[in-house]
């Protein structure tokens, strides 16, 4: 794991981000890990601003645990297409934050990162 200037630690994946998690977040955001890959098979997995981040034609999509939530990260266009899906959840801007104990359904998740590529498709025809 490398450290940033401020010496906090990076790490090189998105297994190394999970592992020092509690065990209900880290068991959130593999179950999300799992359903995201479901969808964008072909997407890359990489850490980017230290968090675990799908690449596909740029950035697809992205998660991350906090304090008192974890959060799904999908963009502005996305969240704000699917509002009516995710009343359930709070949400702002291009993120959706949610809890292991009222994690996001597979099927929302589903219908998000679909949206995500589709709208990455769309970007990179023009």
């Amino acid at each position: 794991m490398e450290r940033t200037t401020s010496g906090r630690h990076v790490p090189k994946d998105i297994d190394e981000y999970l592992a020092p998690l509690p065990k209900d977040k880290r068991v959130a955001l593999n179950n999300l890990r799992k359903t995201i890959r479901a969808v964008a098979p072909r997407a890359t997995e990489v850490i980017s601003y230290q968090i675990p981040t799908f690449k596909q034609n740029g950035f697809l999509v992205a998660f991350a645990a906090f304090e008192n939530h974890c959060s799904l990260f999908v963009g502005k266009a996305v969240v704000k297409a699917h509002k009516d899906q995710l009343k359930a959840y709070d949400w702002s801007g291009a993120t959706i934050h949610f809890t292991p104990q009222k994690p996001l359904a597979a099927t929302l998740v589903k219908k998000l990162v679909k949206a995500r590529i589709a709208e990455s498709e769309r970007t990179k025809r023009q």
